[in-house]
């Protein structure tokens, strides 16, 4: 593994929006028949480079996607964003879903699929280049999309971990 820090981030004074990722039905057969009830996978940001991701079960639906939001803002972290973009090419993985996040040209857009796209668009990037490889699970591709955004260094980090000045992280 990358020698990375996870930045957590606590949720008090935040100005955080909520997008709703998926919601699915459960099933449990008993003896008295179906039982049904719903796992909500929602994605929480303030836009400018903190996210979380929650999932709350519950036996309605607007409790379960309460519960997922109450679950996001437990583990927000924090997310280097340059110029509206990533700071470099990253690969995330999780379970079977891979990942891949690439930096793109000033208003070229969020190109995402579904999940990737509410992690990204929640932490704030406007212009980035996102594949899905692998499992298309939501709940994996979001979590590899937070492992992705986790391993992102931003210019001031390298500089200080190498102990060189910020012009010269640049021109190399």
């Amino acid at each position: 593994m990358a020698n990375f820090s996870i930045k957590k981030v606590k949720s008090t004074d935040l100005e955080l929006k909520d997008r709703l990722v998926a919601v699915n039905r459960v099933t449990k057969v008993t003896k008295g028949g179906r039982h049904f009830s719903f796992a909500a996978l929602v994605v929480v940001g303030n836009e400018n480079g903190i996210v979380g991701v929650g999932l709350g079960k519950a036996n309605e639906v607007s409790e379960a996607i309460k519960k997922a939001i109450e679950d996001a803002k437990k583990n927000l972290i924090k997310v280097a964003i340059l110029k509206g973009t990533i700071p470099h090419e990253q690969e995330g993985k999780f379970g079977a879903s891979k990942v891949f996040i690439k930096p793109a040209a000033p208003g070229t857009g969020v190109i995402a699929g579904g999940a990737m796209r509410a992690v990204l668009e929640s932490v704030g990037v406007k212009d980035v280049l996102a594949k899905c490889k692998g499992s298309s699970n939501n709940h994996n591709v979001v979590k590899a999309t937070l492992d992705a955004l986790m391993k992102l260094r931003d210019p001031y980090t390298v500089a200080q971990q190498r102990g060189i000045k910020l012009e010269k992280v640049f021109n190399g």
